[in-house]
């Protein structure tokens, strides 16, 4: 049995051996880093990366008091989310004085003596620092399998079968170190999180003692808190179903946003958990869920997850029957409510139109909140017509153009929709409204 785990990326680079310069995998590491920030009473820190290794370092090292700058070379932070997803979090980093360089990659170290270190972007910029952490990833460890002789596949982990046997069948693999199928996609990859692993350990050990057992794949569902926020997800996101291919224009798959209480709004302590889910548009089948939010992220993301497992659809997420007191959710809970929404969608109630498209040409854009709302701001060239008025001023929409409804989240906007609708007008709401397309600042899958 190999579980040989996997070893953090660490490019060659100029400058690299310099002291100051850490990579995390182990409490040892740990320790060895917060010895130098005491030793040299180190003021800042920069974190390359910023997947969940370098949003946690970042969290820690500002709660110690430093000043952090986050290096990442995708355009966002979390880049196995979506970006408008991910906007929240982008914008809790910044309100902590942490400085995003995104875009960005490191080529080099350097330094005037051994403990201040100079890095050096592929911008021209350089960042002068008190200590480096090197949170770019990991790969799996694979040298012993080579050696071996054993199947390497094309993502670099040990090949493995669904019994997690290698392609010598009196050698097993599980962990980190071998590649895994995505049960949506169904393509290989490597993805390690402890939960899939410890199941691979019991699957092999049973295989190995007679029994039958398989390992179904996974949906990299996952958590991490950053700061005052909890980012949760699980399936494949829509810019990585994008990239592969499977969602263009003739895909059957839809999405909806929506951002609810965490639990009832008039139990004190309320905040909004902002959640995608995208399903698809044949059957109702789950794809996948982002979250993100103060408290019970994980928890909706949990029952979803499940639910993908089970081959359930958005329907299912209608009946479901989860644990009610005002204090821990409401008697319609966001999970309740995301069905909701896309049972709206699939049974021809709405039809929705999403932020990235509000740049497009449009017939006429009607913003249905109340006028003390858009004057915080609002779409430009949308007309304002109060939902509570609407039906007094249906005159003033014209009839011979498409309409696009939207409010703050997105429910006005349904309600304005199906007068509209069922007035003769072609109409389309705006999925999560204007909180969704705000927080976008523009960015696009």
């Amino acid at each position: 049995m190999l579980s040989l785990g996997a070893s953090p990326i660490k490019p060659q680079m100029p400058g690299l051996d310099r002291p100051g310069i850490f990579c995390l995998r182990t409490i040892p590491d740990s320790r060895q880093i917060k010895a130098w920030i005491t030793r040299h009473k180190a003021q800042n820190a920069v974190v390359v990366g910023g997947g969940y290794i370098g949003m946690e370092m970042t969290e820690n090292l500002l709660k110690l008091g430093l000043a952090v700058t986050v290096v990442e070379m995708q355009s966002q932070v979390m880049p196995l989310m979506d970006p408008e997803m991910v906007a929240p979090i982008q914008k809790e980093l910044v309100k902590h004085k942490v400085v995003l360089r995104l875009n960005e990659t490191v080529v080099g170290f350097a330094g005037s003596d051994d403990y201040s270190i100079a890095v050096q972007l592929k911008s021209g910029l350089v960042e002068k620092t008190d200590l480096v952490i090197l949170a770019i990833g990991v790969r799996p460890e694979t040298r012993l399998a080579q050696e071996a002789g054993l199947e390497i596949g094309q993502r670099g982990g040990i090949r493995v079968d669904e019994h997690m046997q290698t392609s010598d069948e009196k050698i097993w693999a599980v962990g980190d170190a071998v590649e895994v199928k995505d049960v949506i996609t169904g393509q290989w990859g490597v993805i390690p999180l402890a939960g899939p692993a410890n199941r691979q350990g019991r699957i092999a050990a049973d295989v190995i003692m007679g029994r039958e057992a398989k390992f179904r794949g996974v949906q990299g569902t996952s958590v991490v808190g950053i700061l005052d926020k909890v980012v949760a997800f699980t399936g494949p996101s829509e810019k990585t179903l994008r990239r592969m291919g499977i969602w263009d224009e003739s895909a059957p798959y839809e999405k909806i946003y929506l951002h609810p209480g965490d639990h009832a709004g008039y139990y004190p302590g309320s905040y909004p958990i902002s959640l995608k889910l995208i399903f698809d548009k044949t059957d109702g089948r789950i794809i996948s869920a982002q979250a993100v939010g103060k408290e019970g992220v994980e928890k909706r993301i949990d029952v979803i997850s499940m639910a993908i497992q089970q081959k359930a659809t958005v329907f299912d997420l209608e009946e479901a029957e989860l644990c009610y007191a005002p204090q821990f959710g409401s008697a319609k809970d966001p999970v309740n409510l995301a069905g909701m929404i896309a049972a709206n969608v699939l049974r021809g109630d709405v039809d929705v139109v999403h932020w990235e498209a509000l740049d497009q040409e449009r017939s006429f854009l009607l913003d249905v909140r109340d006028p003390a709302e858009v004057k915080k701001g609002k779409v430009d060239g949308a007309v304002n017509i109060p939902l509570n008025d609407l039906r007094q001023r249906l005159a003033e929409v014209p009839k011979d153009q498409d309409v696009w409804s939207y409010c703050l989240v997105g429910q006005r906007s349904y309600y304005a929709a199906r007068v509209l609708s069922q007035n003769g007008y072609s109409v389309k709401s705006l999925s999560g409204g204007y909180k969704t397309f705000i927080s976008t600042e523009g960015k696009k899958q």
